[in-house]
């Protein structure tokens, strides 16, 4: 039987442990206090670039185009490393001719630290390789989704190991004359490269001409379509040209990137048109003089090239890439109001060129993908308020 004294000991015990874990809980939920992300006076998040990420690839690999950009389900990084237009200079390790790089897989997975946890893909790794690379996607299954914008490229299914499971296919007979922009159009595809996957519903999403089609995820059969304010396909006046993304919202909205007019266009997955909001629109667009990069007096044109919503529950944000301003522009969801952004046109860190893919991780951090020049993938770590 424990004396008095035994017991006030027992309880000076708990009562000093009670009080540790109350101090811990408070040290705590000030830590977390204090690393919550900062934000500007207009509310727009902040974000530093980590010039350290990701780490060289291995094996001499050359980085080129990064097209396109995906984080998997364990916050992976997937990204298209497009070789078709690589520098001599870049290749030049082939032939042991320069001490430089060789050519690499055009597929690379990445895990948190920037280290290569897949590779493969590229020219002559399968027949039906895309030529000119795009988009790829990793579906909940861990399967990997890529496709091309060329007449022969259609949306192929990999495992992460690189076996092919699947091809969508829709191309049209090898060496046909191009085809004319047909609305009605639906079993023959010049351009399948633009596409999302509702993996709920088991659909795919493909951009195409001045539409948005919509097919079976496993079968490949159309099953319906829609042109610009929800207009069905053969009715269609309003979408412009150089359509680029399709993103499904959380409440299962679709987002339709119009780069030729500076526009998002908002629907029901049945096509109703909900809303539109615009993108910097005072830069040039369809119907005004546009060059392109190597013009002598006149830029590209447009500015919604891909869009990432933020991960909180809300998503309150969208994050959308434009390649013209080389800048990514900073949206409330809500009302499409432009916070802010961040960039600028450059080679240094932090800066882009032809900016041309982005994704967010589930801890906020944003991955960016651009070709032509600068040919590189980079991370921005939200910044953390000081208290």
């Amino acid at each position: 039987m424990k004396t008095t004294k035994q017991r006030s000991r027992i309880h000076l015990v708990v009562f000093l442990i009670g009080c540790i874990l109350i101090l811990a809980a408070g040290s705590i939920q000030r830590a977390q206090q204090r690393q919550r992300p900062a934000v500007d006076s207009n509310g727009a998040p902040l974000f530093k670039v980590d010039p350290f990420w990701p780490k060289p690839l291995p094996n001499r690999w050359g980085m080129q185009q990064v097209t396109g950009i995906f984080v998997d389900q364990s916050d992976h990084i997937w990204f298209l490393n497009r070789g078709a237009k690589a520098d001599p200079d870049e290749v030049g390790g082939e032939n042991n001719r320069i001490d430089c790089c060789i050519r690499g897989p055009e597929l690379i997975e990445l895990d948190q630290e920037g280290n290569v946890a897949h590779a493969w893909g590229g020219p002559g790794y399968h027949p039906l390789w895309p030529t000119a690379l795009q988009t790829v996607i990793v579906d909940r299954q861990g399967f990997v989704w890529v496709a091309g914008t060329a007449a022969q490229d259609s949306i192929l299914k990999f495992t992460k190991d690189g076996k092919l499971v699947w091809d969508f296919d829709h191309r049209p007979p090898k060496g046909s004359p191009p085809l004319k922009e047909n609305n009605q159009q639906t079993d023959i595809l010049v351009s399948k490269g633009r596409f999302n996957l509702d993996e709920d519903a088991r659909e795919i999403y493909i951009i195409n001409w001045k539409r948005v089609l919509v097919y079976d995820m496993d079968s490949g059969a159309f099953k319906r379509g829609w042109g610009g304010h929800g207009m069905p396909p053969p009715e269609e006046k309003n979408f412009v040209p150089d359509l680029h993304f399709a993103e499904f919202s959380k409440e299962g909205l679709v987002y339709i990137g119009e780069r030729g007019q500076n526009r998002i266009e908002v629907f029901t997955k049945q096509g109703k048109f909900v809303r539109e909001f615009y993108v910097s629109p005072n830069t040039p667009s369809r119907g005004e003089i546009c060059g392109g990069l190597y013009h002598e007096k006149f830029p590209p044109c447009g500015t919604t090239y891909k869009l990432a919503f933020s991960r909180d529950s809300q998503q309150k944000y969208v994050y959308v890439a434009d390649g013209t301003n080389d800048k990514i522009w900073i949206l409330d969801r809500d009302s499409g109001k432009t916070l802010g952004g961040f960039g600028r046109n450059g080679t240094y860190a932090g800066q882009f060129h032809w900016i041309n893919a982005i994704a967010m991780d589930s801890k906020g951090n944003i991955y960016t993908g651009e070709v032509e020049e600068n040919k590189r993938i980079q991370k921005f770590v939200p910044v953390m308020a000081n208290n």
